[in-house]
């Protein structure tokens, strides 16, 4: 027997408009989309319907599973907080970032992510999660070993992303030697001598690993339908590279430059809605609203604080860059769909997944009311 659940007296964010109406969900899917308030159902009493986001780089779960240096909590509690907070901030698909390879004294060993990987599939085999989850492998490529951690996952199904990432002195994410002064001096308490020695040690293995290390996880992302991200490119040599190597996404970019050249290519460029919240990048790269206001910005992640999505995109509809409530809604639903080939949800069509968020609108921040995940409601 179908089952079917009407939303009435809605304004519903679809990819070119909003209108007010009613939505049809039946089976799992959208049914129907109808102008005006004719169909009886649950009063959403004018809130806005958007699609489920979609959530491509969150480290959130390492926040649950490793919440202080050294402690490791229980892993279905760390995975059921996480899940939830994901849901109720409106992401409804949910790509989990396990780091491959190790930094130093703040990693974690061989095998944990594997494990960590496991119970996530578990949960979800069960039955426990909100949102639907899969797997973004962040590969710290000037790392020695990460190799034997990527080489956990072959033939993993749920990973679908994954990004190549080099954290060395002086390039990409850190540019400058003040911003790697604070992020691994500073913060870490380390004295002159003991970071330059870290500094030559990341340098040396970067310059001994990460050409071989990027080319194997490219040729093998590539022949696995897994898509690519490049993380943290500055130059156009680094765009260069990421489009030979088949990239499909350009993961923090550094500089308006590197920004413009991916997208240029076809890449979805992909900034941190915390950059837009705050207003700037806290290791002082560009700020994501500069990339919005020129027309290089695709997609918006939570990065490191899941809400931090619904309301960057608020800020952007609401600002004075031109942007419409339905080109933001594509920055957290269609444009991450389509970057991980996705044809199934990131937007509000019949026949595609019923993946919904229900929104209420308060000043500038948004709340989320309720949540389908294929028409099922999950909060």
């Amino acid at each position: 027997m179908a089952t079917e659940t009407a939303l009435t007296n809605a304004r519903i964010v679809l990819p070119d408009e909003v209108v007010t109406g009613t939505l049809l969900i039946r089976d799992g899917q959208i049914a129907a989309i109808d102008t005006g308030t004719a169909r009886t159902g649950e009063d959403m009493e004018g809130d806005y319907i958007i699609p489920g986001l979609i959530e491509l780089h969150t480290d959130h779960l390492e926040n649950h599973y490793s919440p202080r240096p050294g402690v490791r909590w229980h892993v279905m509690s760390a995975i059921h907080a996480h899940d939830a907070q994901i849901a109720t901030s409106g992401i409804t698909t949910v790509f989990d970032c396990l780091r491959m390879g190790s930094d130093e004294d703040d990693g974690f060993k061989v095998g944990e992510m594997r494990f960590l990987a496991d119970a996530i599939h578990a949960a979800g085999d069960q039955d426990r999660l909100r949102a639907e989850h899969f797997i973004h492998l962040r590969c710290e490529v000037s790392a020695p070993d990460v190799m034997e951690s990527f080489s956990e996952f072959e033939g993993d199904g749920r990973v679908r992303l994954a990004s190549l990432m080099d954290h060395a002195p002086g390039q990409r994410q850190f540019q400058s030697m003040e911003q790697y002064v604070f992020y691994y001096k500073t913060k870490r308490g380390l004295t002159d001598e003991q970071f330059e020695k870290f500094c030559a040690h990341r340098t040396e293995n970067s310059q001994m690993h990460s050409a071989r290390h990027r080319k194997l996880i490219a040729d093998y992302c590539n022949a696995n339908a897994i898509a690519l991200a490049s993380h943290d490119d500055a130059t156009l040599d680094h765009v260069a590279e990421a489009r030979q190597q088949g990239v499909r996404v350009a993961e923090f970019p550094t500089t308006v430059e590197a920004a413009r050249a991916s997208h240029d290519a076809g890449m979805k460029v992909l900034m941190g809605g915390p950059n837009i919240v705050r207003g700037g990048s806290h290791s002082g790269n560009i700020a994501a609203s500069e990339l919005a206001a020129l027309g290089i910005l695709d997609v918006i992640s939570s990065d490191y604080v899941p809400f931090s999505m619904l309301q960057s995109l608020f800020a952007l509809a609401d600002g004075d860059m031109g942007i419409s409530l339905p080109q933001a809604v594509a920055k957290v639903t269609a444009n991450p769909a389509d970057a991980v080939g996705f044809a199934d949800r990131g937007r509000i069509a019949e026949g595609l997944r019923a993946d919904l968020v229900r929104i209420r609108k308060f000043d500038d921040v948004p709340q989320v009311r309720s949540v389908w995940r294929q028409g099922r409601r999950v909060a």
